[in-house]
């Protein structure tokens, strides 16, 4: 296979992604452009810049974005539409991160004339998946070059005897073994690896990067009010913010409660399990207050095919097919279900939990005059219940018959 002539790399500024920049230019001799989202990671980027320049690459080939807006309206929005959850537990943060920096690789990639793009995921993981089949499913005539699974470093030893040999700088904190790894953005934190990899030994304290323990949260409990238009949040306790904002501020607001945590061992697609720390603060506030609208807005029959249909979503975002037809189809599912969800949920927080206690809206299915236990001015006729009773018995009794005749 030809060797690239220009790569558009996927780069931190990190010490990994700044290895994989100078193994390109040394495996291939090709042009390199960086891309550097802030996700709401949490963490100055404009470092990042000036390590890229350091490393050779010109000016006009280093982008740098704040994708934050875009990443919370066009696809964690979309997700939580959907009440997903992997597993029945995993929030998917960094799962639905991937297909946003893959399309952006992509655009550059186009906007530049490069004829390849790279990512820093290792051959073991599921991002590796996440971003290849995004990329390809974009653009199928891009070549992808994922380093890990090309080259011949293969301990922290040789990567490290790798950059000090290209001068690349190694701060003082990367000379020894990371206790684990950490990938951040603005819906989540994921911790693995190292200290974290026996499932069968508590994950230590210093883990937890955004939530306080639950035990040491306030003893006071504090309510906070969201506010959903067609199915996504708008406001907080009454204040309209953008997307990014509201999941910035829930954040804040769940962390210091110590809402959102979670040790998952979980099913990798490439076929191993993997144990995982995650904290999710704004994102477990946001899906309880979600459903907590959708009690009384959403259709029973709605809801319960859109939850039927929940977990195969998740999976395909978590196994990297976001942009997948199948995907796209029950998006338009799980869309078409939100047209009425609006209105406003009261959530209680309180030391490590996040629990609707109120809900109300204008598009209300609810009826409180038919479910009163007091008298209900003939709105609904109880008489009418034996009617629907017999109906859906009578296939039991069909059934009971049956296996009483032949001795069942």
């Amino acid at each position: 296979m030809t060797a690239p002539k220009k790569v558009v790399l996927a780069y931190s500024g990190g010490l990994d992604t700044s290895i994989i920049l100078k193994w390109l230019q040394n495996e291939y001799g090709c042009e390199v452009v960086t891309f550097t989202a802030d996700l709401g990671q949490g963490e100055e980027l404009e470092p990042a810049r000036a390590k890229a320049v350091m490393l050779g690459i010109r000016p006009e080939n280093i982008h740098i974005e704040d994708v934050r807006e875009e990443f919370v309206r066009d696809f964690v929005f979309p997700m939580f539409r959907a009440n997903a959850l992997y597993e029945g537990l995993y929030l998917l943060g960094t799962s639905i991160a991937r297909p946003l920096i893959a399309k952006r690789l992509v655009e550059i990639a186009a906007e530049t004339g490069a004829d390849a793009v790279a990512h820093g995921a290792t051959g073991k993981g599921n991002d590796q998946v996440r971003f290849e089949l995004s990329a390809l499913a974009l653009n199928p005539h891009l070549r992808v070059i994922a380093p890990w699974r090309e080259w011949s470093l293969q301990s922290r030893t040789q990567l490290l005897a790798y950059a000090e040999a290209n001068q690349i700088p190694i701060a003082k904190d990367k000379r020894g073994e990371a206790p684990f790894s950490v990938d951040a953005n603005l819906l989540h934190t994921s911790s693995e690896g190292k200290v974290l990899e026996n499932p069968a030994d508590e994950a230590p304290d210093y883990v937890y990067q955004r939530t306080v323990d639950p035990e040491d949260a306030p003893e006071k409990a504090e309510m906070v009010e969201i506010t959903f238009l067609g199915g996504d949040a708008v406001a907080i306790n009454g204040a309209a913010m953008s997307p990014a904002t509201i999941l910035t501020q829930l954040n804040e607001i769940g962390g210091r409660h110590g809402v959102g945590r979670l040790d998952l061992v979980e099913n990798r697609f490439v076929g191993m399990k993997s144990r995982g720390v995650y904290e999710t603060p704004g994102g477990t506030i946001l899906l309880e207050a979600h459903r907590g609208i959708e009690q009384i807005t959403l259709d029973a029959g709605a809801g319960h095919l859109k939850d039927s249909v929940m977990p195969r979503y998740a999976e395909l975002i978590y196994n990297g097919f976001w942009f997948s037809p199948e995907r796209e189809m029950l998006q338009a599912l799980i869309d078409r279900s939100q047209e009425h969800v609006s209105g406003t949920v009261r959530v209680k927080l309180y030391k490590g939990s996040a629990r609707t206690v109120a809900r109300w809206s204008d598009h209300s299915l609810y009826s409180e005059k038919h479910v009163t236990f007091e008298e209900d001015a003939g709105a609904y006729d109880q008489k009418d219940a034996a009617g629907f009773i017999r109906l859906n018995a009578l296939r039991l009794k069909l059934i009971a018959t049956r296996n009483a005749r032949v001795g069942k």
